[in-house]
């Protein structure tokens, strides 16, 4: 990061943190230390290094002419936070950096939520603009899609993504970004709604159980299913 501000010439202004982990904050203090008014966003239920500014569900910021909105999105720890930009402030589309809630094929570990809570935050997720660009926190998309695979077998879509990122990462090529659109496909951790899916797993709703608490009984079961395949 520095070298590359360095290259270009440019100080930093802000810090868009998605929450406390250290492969997402772990350089606040540093960069901090060189630019001493970067301003530090993100939430004030996370211990976020050289938090600044806390902010709170749907508010907005700006930095220079880009504006993004903030959503609280709890699960993967307790104050994880989503970024939205505005395409229209930056010429060109609408972009969600979404840090350990959502990858490409998957999702974050939930390590401090219910999956009543990542269910939510999922869905706040699933709710913006198809057309929106995904910008995920790793890129875990060939291991998320093998494990789609297992989970809902007959998905063509899925199939032809994970053809098109093998080709992509032999050419030692980024396989983001994806779409919410293209997300809501294959996903599985997007899909918790799809009978196919109910169907994989060998569940259904009970008869008095409300719909969304079945589906984060699906959403538990396809979390659980995917670390165990992690450890094989």
């Amino acid at each position: 990061m520095q070298a590359h501000l360095e290259r270009e010439g440019v100080a930093l202004e802000a810090i868009l943190c998605t929450h406390k982990h250290w492969d997402h904050s772990g350089g606040n203090k540093a960069l901090k230390r060189k630019y001493k008014s970067c301003r530090v966003y993100g939430s004030a239920y996370d211990d976020i290094p050289e938090l600044t500014h806390a902010l709170a569900d749907r508010e907005q910021l700006s930095v220079g002419r880009l504006q993004f909105q903030a959503f609280f999105t709890p699960g993967h720890t307790v104050g994880h936070m989503i970024y939205v930009l505005d395409g229209k402030s930056g010429d060109g589309p609408d972009c969600l950096f979404s840090g350990d809630l959502l990858f490409l094929a998957g999702c974050g570990r939930m390590f401090e939520g219910s999956a009543e809570t990542m269910l939510a935050s999922l869905d706040t997720a699933a709710s913006l603009n198809d057309n929106t660009l995904l910008w995920p926190g790793h890129e875990y998309a060939a291991d998320n899609l093998k494990f789609a695979a297992e989970v809902e077998p007959e998905n063509n879509v899925r199939d032809r993504k994970y053809q098109w990122v093998l080709h992509r990462r032999l050419e030692k090529n980024s396989t983001c970004p994806s779409t919410i659109g293209e997300e809501k496909e294959y996903n599985p951790f997007l899909r918790t709604h799809c009978k196919d899916l109910h169907r994989a797993l060998g569940l259904e709703q009970g008869q008095n159980e409300e719909w969304n608490h079945f589906r984060a009984r699906v959403l538990e079961e396809v979390r659980k299913r995917k670390d165990l395949f992690k450890e094989r």
